[in-house]
């Protein structure tokens, strides 16, 4: 039985990134853990009923999922820089060695999002064997509107090597994002049902099955 983490710096990004792959590793016999790195907050333009909605939102997601636990770090969300990464990581590192996950899923370091890319360091900042023995595998995820929007020719781009066959989970991954209701609209915009169809498709092409998620290895021990 493995131990996963998925590190999402917000509420959706582990449904858009890697959504069908957990519910996968939990059809498997994993335990799967969700690391929420941010909150909303009235201080930063968030109306309360919106952030209570995301509350209740949450523990559906977490139901729907059956994960086997949740963390939250409680970072303001749309207010992390580089001056928080010491902070990311040490709390970060702290969830990591509670759960001493095997595999750990993170956002890409090559997302149009701050909060993503800053994210991402801090999880490379929990990458050495000698103080997180147990982390065998880290992937990164791509996140629709975030991973493919960025225009920066300097930023490295997303270039998957790992497929995940999700046939039999993505109709159960599009479920668990329509509770995330505020972020979905209709087609074109990107976090639509016909958006999230599409790319399992585009991904499942690569590698020759009916749908699928597509990830970066970044790091791995056997």
């Amino acid at each position: 039985m493995g131990k996963i983490l998925v590190v999402a710096p917000h509420p959706d990004d582990e449904t858009l990134g890697c959504g069908g792959t957990l519910l996968r590793h939990k059809d498997g016999g994993d335990e799967i853990h969700w690391l929420i790195v941010t909150k909303r907050s009235e201080e930063f333009g968030y109306a309360k009923a919106k952030i209570e909605r995301l509350v209740h939102q949450i523990s559906e997601v977490k139901r729907l999922y059956n994960f086997d636990s949740v963390h939250h770090l409680d970072f303001d969300a749309l207010n992390i820089d580089d001056s928080k990464l010491l902070q990311l990581v040490s709390k970060i590192g702290a969830v990591m060695k509670h759960i001493e996950p095997d595999t750990v899923y993170a956002p890409f370091s090559g997302d149009v999002h701050s909060d993503h890319r800053v994210i991402f360091d801090a999880v490379a900042g929990c990458a050495k064997w000698f103080r997180y023995p147990y982390v065998k595998r880290i992937l990164a995820y791509e996140v629709i509107s975030e991973t493919d929007f960025d225009i920066n020719p300097k930023n490295p781009s997303f270039r998957p090597n790992v497929f995940v066959d999700i046939s039999l989970y993505l109709e159960k991954k599009l479920q668990i994002m329509k509770v995330y209701a505020d972020e979905m609209a209709d087609f074109p915009f990107p976090r639509s049902e016909q958006a999230l169809r599409a790319l399992a498709s585009i991904r499942a092409a690569a590698c020759g099955v009916a749908a699928a998620e597509a990830f970066v290895l970044l790091k791995e021990i056997r």
